[in-house]
């Protein structure tokens, strides 16, 4: 299956790629574009659209939700961690709009995922160590490790 986001992924587009690839499509193929052309690309590849205007799972849907959460929402819904996971990475993305992040740390750390990775792909691959560590430790606290 085809995806669809911005480019220059951060905190919201790097966690749902994850989140992709770990529990709902692991041969996923990602597409990173202009904001403008990614409702038109989700139409033209059949991609499904993340974090950008016009795409399936918009930066903020209608019940206030990112991407990361909508998605798990329908997808993984049964698994408390990535509940969890869904609160902090809203904290960090999209508390930055109006209000101080409730994760200031994931915030400023994938700020830098630009600073230091070539492109999107080499993002999504570093970020992912990232998110695996992030769960591993929120899963080991609920003593489900």
């Amino acid at each position: 299956m085809k995806w669809v986001t911005r480019k220059r992924i951060q905190v919201n587009r790097a966690a749902t790629a994850w989140l992709v690839r770990r529990f709902i499509d692991p041969r996923a193929e990602f597409l990173f574009v202009d904001p403008d052309q990614v409702e038109a690309v989700q139409g033209r590849e059949g991609a499904i659209g993340f974090d950008a205007p016009g795409a399936r799972y918009p930066h903020q849907d209608d019940q206030g939700r990112c991407s990361f959460e909508a998605l798990m929402d329908e997808r993984c819904p049964e698994d408390p961690v990535l509940r969890e996971m869904a609160r902090i990475i809203h904290g960090a993305d999209l508390k930055e709009l109006g209000a101080a992040p409730e994760c200031p740390g994931l915030l400023t750390i994938s700020r830098g995922f630009p600073l230091v990775a070539r492109d999107d792909e080499e993002t999504m691959e570093k970020s992912a160590f990232l998110y695996d560590a992030l769960y591993a430790s929120l899963k080991q606290r609920r003593g489900s490790a």
